[in-house]
């Protein structure tokens, strides 16, 4: 008999609905609040969880983020449930790894094809993994980054993003490591005055979305599709599985890790210390050579975006464009920005 956990604090709520699902033959734990949810979560492993987000002593996001801690626990289905509906109370749920989204009131029929439908997907995904993990301790250990990459397009969960849309926000759980099969992403924040800031910038092949690699963390900046992007993500918790068993990749993300503070470090730097014109050239060749596939494609970004990677303002940014566009560096096509002279801008001081 299926096993449902109710970790609900309205006494009323959570037996009415206890008694809707054991008429339906299932059977009922129930938890009067998160903490006590969460022990009987880890001492009876239940086949599906549904839980409230506002009670006492540990609301529900933090019950998700626990169960999504411990190895025993963290596949185990997960539904909240809420008289909450806003669009960020359900985006921030899903984004911790929420297999979905119950609120108040509801019909008996919603919480039971809601409850079938994610037990069905759960057990999908338990086979697929079974599959897959048995397939791959047959194969020889992933050895490089060229190695993990693979990993991601044979295994990882396929993204699709539209131009400008957000792929994660600052604060939203990292749930997903992404490397980008086609297009180019943009990381950002704003600073303490509003201004956006651009942290990092990606293209095809590129792995981004780390926080950490042992524990899910908040996203410190958001990213954002420069142009349609495909992404291959794999769950936090399924690549620290993999970076446990090939020790050789995990030094070789380290490498990595390392280049990219050594970048940021570099463009601070920049931005610092350099001149007006060495910061808005530096900036141009960085896009050109990030987010297109050849340099001298055009740099469909605006030119804020350009800027505020260059730390200079945007007017003062367009004035040197212009200047560069007289001395036969650049040239515009409608609000795009095409390197005509490449190694002349790299030259500039």
């Amino acid at each position: 008999m299926t096993k449902i956990l109710i970790i609900e604090d309205d006494i009323v709520l959570r037996d009415n609905t206890a008694e809707l699902l054991e008429l339906s033959d299932f059977d009922v734990i129930k938890a009067s609040n998160g903490k006590e949810g969460l022990k009987l979560a880890k001492t009876q492993m239940p086949d599906i969880i549904v839980c409230d987000i506002m009670m006492p002593q540990m609301d529900g996001y933090e019950v998700l983020e626990e169960l999504a801690k411990n190895t025993k626990t963290k596949y185990i289905p997960f539904i909240f449930l809420s008289a909450k509906t806003e669009h960020q109370d359900i985006r921030k749920g899903m984004n911790m790894g929420a297999d979905d989204y119950i609120t108040k009131p509801f019909t008996e029929d919603e919480l039971i094809s809601a409850i079938k439908s994610r037990l069905a997907k759960a057990e999908i995904l338990q086979e697929r993994r079974q599959e897959d993990f048995s397939g791959i301790e047959d194969q020889d250990e992933l050895r490089s980054l060229n190695d993990l990459k693979n990993f991601f397009d044979d295994y990882g969960e396929e993204f699709s993003y539209a131009k400008d849309e957000v792929i994660y926000r600052e604060g939203d759980h990292a749930n997903y490591i992404y490397l980008i099969s086609d297009g180019a992403v943009k990381c950002h924040k704003l600073d303490d005055q509003g201004k956006e800031l651009t942290t990092g910038l990606f293209k095809e092949d590129d792995l981004f979305g780390y926080t950490s690699f042992t524990h899910n963390l908040p996203h410190k900046e958001t990213a954002t599709a420069l142009k349609p992007v495909k992404l291959m993500g794999i769950a936090l918790h399924e690549l620290l599985d993999i970076l446990n068993e090939n020790h050789k990749v995990t030094i070789a993300l380290i490498d990595l890790l390392t280049d990219d503070l050594s970048n940021i470090k570099d463009q601070l730097l920049q931005m610092a210390y350099s001149s007006v014109n060495k910061k808005t050239a530096r900036t141009i060749v960085q896009f050109a050579e990030k987010i297109n596939r050849r340099p001298e494609d055009p740099i469909k970004i605006s030119r804020s975006d350009l800027a505020s990677v260059a730390g200079v303002a945007t007017e003062t940014f367009i004035r040197t464009l212009t200047n560069f566009k007289q001395d036969g560096l650049i040239k515009s096509e409608g609000r795009n920005i095409v390197v005509t002279n490449l190694d002349r801008l790299k030259e500039i001081n």
